[in-house]
């Protein structure tokens, strides 16, 4: 949610509900975009698989005391010197929330921009809602939906998000439970202290967060000189800078400071970051996040091979 805006900047409204209705009217248009992102990526799209109870095999593994001597691979075992316990795949498909930031930070376009930041997060979120329901994952967006299970998931979501004009910026994050995973995308300019508060109770629960920024490029490079007003779009305040370029390098490093902090903070949970500026295809941050959320499924398929 950014602090900074350019005075140039399309005007931005006070009334969140006006905004939001505004938001809704995009929601069509930008499931359609969703559709095509998906389209582009979906050759190299795998469901995510996990250990549990289930029918298919997922992989071998040395026994352990306290594992059923029933599920010992005999088999397998007498290759070598070792017992394996022959795994089946969890066939019960966990919840991946997904979250889109709505704060009036998020309407920002620069003019290499192909997007607002606002209709690249919408359409990220919707893109994976696509391809997780045709997975067969249980998808929601906390505060708007239940968990739910159906191979239109993008569709419904959109549906949530036309007739929910009035969402909250921040959304509660209580109903997320333990072993579920959470999507969230924004641009994260808050300060990382209020971030991690709002985001460290995901942690507690044992829940497993996917933070994607949404930047745009003028956020990063500040291409303004001379005579400049600046306005903060959420509360209205303004900064006029005489010679705005002798601001480019200390306002660089702190946003970078920012960044690479929430970063670091995220990987050591065992989260994942991913950026994605608006001047470049929404693609390329829906294949990191696949990644993200299959990289347990991934490093198990490598073992058994």
């Amino acid at each position: 949610m950014a602090r900074i805006g350019e005075a140039t900047a399309p005007a931005l409204t006070s009334d969140a509900l006006a905004r939001g209705r505004s938001q809704a009217a995009l929601v069509p248009d930008l499931l359609v975009e969703a559709r095509r992102v998906v389209n582009t990526v979906i050759a190299g799209w795998h469901g995510r698989r996990k250990q549990g109870i289930g029918e298919n095999f997922w992989q071998f593994r040395p026994y352990v005391e306290g594992d059923a001597i029933s599920r010992i691979d005999w088999r397998r075992s007498a290759r070598d010197d070792h017992t394996y316990i022959r795994d089946r795949e969890w066939e019960a498909a966990h919840t991946v929330w997904l979250w889109a930031d709505n704060s009036p930070s998020m309407l920002f376009r620069s003019a290499t921009a192909l997007a607002s930041k606002e209709s690249r997060a919408l359409v990220l979120v919707l893109a994976l809602a696509e391809l997780l329901s045709r997975s067969g994952e249980r998808i929601a967006w906390p505060g708007l939906t239940d968990p739910f299970t159906s191979r239109n998931g993008a569709e419904r979501l959109a549906s949530h998000l036309v007739h929910a004009p009035n969402r909250a910026l921040r959304p509660d994050l209580g109903h997320v439970r333990r072993f579920s995973e959470v999507v969230l995308i924004g641009d994260f300019l808050d300060t990382v202290e209020e971030t991690q508060a709002w985001l460290r109770q995901l942690a507690e629960r044992g829940a497993r967060a996917h933070l994607v920024e949404v930047a745009d490029p003028a956020e990063e490079s500040f291409p303004y000189a001379g005579r400049t007003e600046f306005r903060d779009p959420e509360t209205g305040e303004r900064l006029t800078a005489g010679r705005a370029e002798m601001l480019r390098e200390d306002y660089a490093a702190l946003y970078r400071a920012r960044r690479e902090e929430l970063a670091r903070w995220a990987t050591r949970l065992g989260w994942s970051y991913t950026v994605n500026h608006t001047d470049r295809p929404a693609s390329e941050a829906l294949v990191r996040v696949h990644l993200a959320l299959t990289a347990d499924a991934g490093l198990a398929e490598r073992a058994h091979a």
